[in-house]
């Protein structure tokens, strides 16, 4: 590709309402879950906070966040210090902002984009539903 192909394809790549972050929010709201999206007042803006759960989910893209093992994830051929170094402090970033979360009393969900393929989103969000309600039970007892 030119620089100038390049850049038209990255600027097209959204930070909010991706397919699989679209996915899961589906999901949750056909099963019952009610939730706020990108909430500015909850430490790393989660792109979905459940208050009543308090629990903050992060969908996260395997290439962008650096998803260790999964095949999505491969270090671009060209410039690859530059990618290198901005996936490390995505990771620092993400880490940072769990730590905060979790600190703060908060239970953190973090689902990957290869977790959201068609065979597995539903085992994925079953997992996801028992830690919801797992939380849920903690914080009545």
């Amino acid at each position: 590709m030119t620089p100038e192909q390049r850049h038209f394809c990255m600027s097209r790549i959204r930070s909010k309402a991706t397919k699989p972050e679209l996915s899961v929010r589906h999901w949750l709201w056909s099963h019952g879950y009610r939730y706020r999206l990108n909430v500015n007042s909850v430490p790393g803006k989660p792109d979905i906070v459940l208050r009543k759960y308090r629990t903050a989910i992060f969908v996260n893209g395997c290439f962008w966040h650096g998803h260790e093992g999964c095949s999505q994830y491969v270090v671009p051929k060209s410039n690859t210090e530059f990618w290198i170094t901005k996936i490390e402090r995505n990771r620092e970033r993400d880490q940072k902002e769990y730590k905060t979360l979790k600190e703060a009393g908060w239970q953190v969900i973090v689902i990957w984009e290869c977790q959201l393929k068609k065979g597995v989103i539903g085992m994925t969000m079953h997992d996801v539903e028992h830690l919801l309600n797992k939380n849920l039970l903690k914080m009545y007892k």
